[in-house]
């Protein structure tokens, strides 16, 4: 138990140091664990021990190892590849070279400076070699001596700041008592002490913006928008943009940036505050009735014209080139006898039998059909289906809608008709226009109509 005490205490006493190993000057504190293994044997002494290095990695004849935790140190970085480091470790003893002695209890406690070769082979990898020379105390039950050691030792770092270690120290007693042994060591460091408050990987001593996380290529400071302009520089840091604008972008190219374009996603005119005059009258475009016509602002940029000579100027016109009414806004206007000859057409429309499907002999009625929808070009057409009683109600409304529909989808996508101008609804056999007691009145009530919505006004 006194022996366990004496452990403890020396556990306290570097425990409480602070010179201790480190990593680097940003991560400069570390702590290790691991199992230690001592060897009497590979000394250079006379029997039972062998020469230098003699049998040195003859573990399961001479490695004293104790089957847990049995080895602690603390460390910090000094600088310039140099760190300082406290080990406490404990063992016990059965094997003195080729000699088996009675489970004695080692305790030892060792301070080193060691020197890191990693920044020489690779400043950023894994692989991480040092010397080290210092001194300790080994007890090993009663028999206490100091010693001065020497260390070759490999860390291999798994992380940034979590590495494997592995490292042979010799120790050569100075005292009378024949002490002298190599002390093997496996385990594991953690490296830490480095501050960075933002978590961007810089520490707080290298970092611009230390509460903002950033990137290292502006010292640790962000670039929101991600355009290579850091946000404390850039005027628009939340959108990419150009250096010539101080990281605002230019989305239309007209070498107005954003934030003074008035109209930022078309291209346009400095003296238009970056909006566009595609007639060249000097009124922008957003503020210009014909602005693909030069007009005096007087009259709001367009001219005072009337190309169809309908009697409606050509700023009023929704049918500037056709001949139309006021009362239309100078479109013209469906008559009775256009609707009639439309619905001549539609007559002649076929579907293929209990389908929605137009038949192939139907397509020129259709390109008649959408010619004369094309003389009226402010109009919406309602295109209605209608069936004969024969049949379930609602297998024949479900009937006439689909159909009603093919012939409104084959004007929109067939004839180019614009599809805001064309509605379609089906009736089932609700309208008939003939009786359904004969095969002749079923036939006409079998139809498609194209009736006359209403006209759009002028927006």
């Amino acid at each position: 138990m006194k022996h366990l005490s004496r452990f403890l205490l020396v556990s306290l006493f570097f425990l409480g140091l602070t010179t201790v190993q480190a990593q680097d000057e940003n991560n400069p504190w570390a702590v290790g664990i691991g199992v230690n293994a001592v060897d009497f044997y590979p000394v250079g002494e006379d029997a039972p021990q062998g020469g230098m290095f003699d049998e040195y990695f003859n573990f399961g004849d001479h490695y004293n190892i104790l089957p847990s935790v049995s080895r602690v140190t603390l460390g910090r970085y000094v600088g310039a590849g140099f760190s300082v480091q406290l080990a406490g470790s404990v063992n016990r003893i059965d094997k003195f070279g080729d000699e088996r002695r009675d489970d004695l209890s080692y305790y030892g406690a060792d301070g080193a400076i060691r020197y890191s070769f990693k920044n020489l082979i690779n400043e950023e990898g894994w692989f991480d070699p040092y010397l080290g020379i210092g001194g300790g105390y080994t007890w090993i039950d009663d028999d206490g001596q100091g010693s001065v050691n020497g260390t070759l030792g490999f860390d291999f770092w798994l992380t940034d700041n979590i590495a494997f270690n592995i490292q042979s120290t010799y120790k050569d007693g100075l005292g009378d008592t024949d002490l002298d042994h190599f002390q093997h060591s496996a385990g594991f460091k953690l490296a830490f002490g480095g501050k960075d408050t933002d978590g961007d990987g810089i520490f707080d001593k290298n970092d611009d913006c230390p509460e903002t996380p950033g990137l290292a290529e502006f010292n640790g400071c962000p670039d929101s928008d991600g355009d290579g302009i850091q946000d404390s520089e850039d005027d628009c840091p939340n959108e990419a943009g150009l250096a010539e604008f101080n990281g605002c972008p230019d989305t239309d190219s007209d070498g107005i940036p954003d934030p003074q374009d008035d109209c930022p996603t078309e291209a346009g005119l400095k003296s238009l505050n970056g909006c566009p005059d595609a007639d060249g009258d000097g009124i922008k475009d957003s503020e210009d009735d014909c602005p693909e016509e030069a007009g005096p602002a007087s009259n709001n940029g367009c001219p005072f014209e009337d190309r169809d000579g309908d009697g409606v100027l050509d700023k009023d016109d929704q049918c500037p080139d056709v001949a139309g009414t006021k009362a239309n806004n100078g479109c013209p206007e469906v008559t009775v006898e256009v609707i009639n000859e439309l619905n001549e057409y539609s007559k002649t429309i076929l579907f293929d039998l209990n389908k929605s499907s137009i038949r192939k002999e139907s397509y020129d009625a259709l390109e008649s059909i959408s010619e004369i929808m094309d003389e009226y070009p402010s109009t919406i057409f309602h295109i209605e289906g209608h069936t004969d009683s024969q049949g379930r109600d609602a297998y024949n409304l479900k009937l006439s809608k689909e159909r009603a529909a093919s012939v409104k989808n084959y004007l929109i996508e067939k004839a180019n008709i614009s599809a805001d101008r064309v509605t379609s609804e089906g009736y089932g056999e609700a309208k008939p226009i003939a009786t359904n007691k004969t095969a002749a009145g079923r036939q006409q009530n079998r139809r498609v109509e194209v009736s006359l919505e209403k006209n759009r006004d002028k927006e």
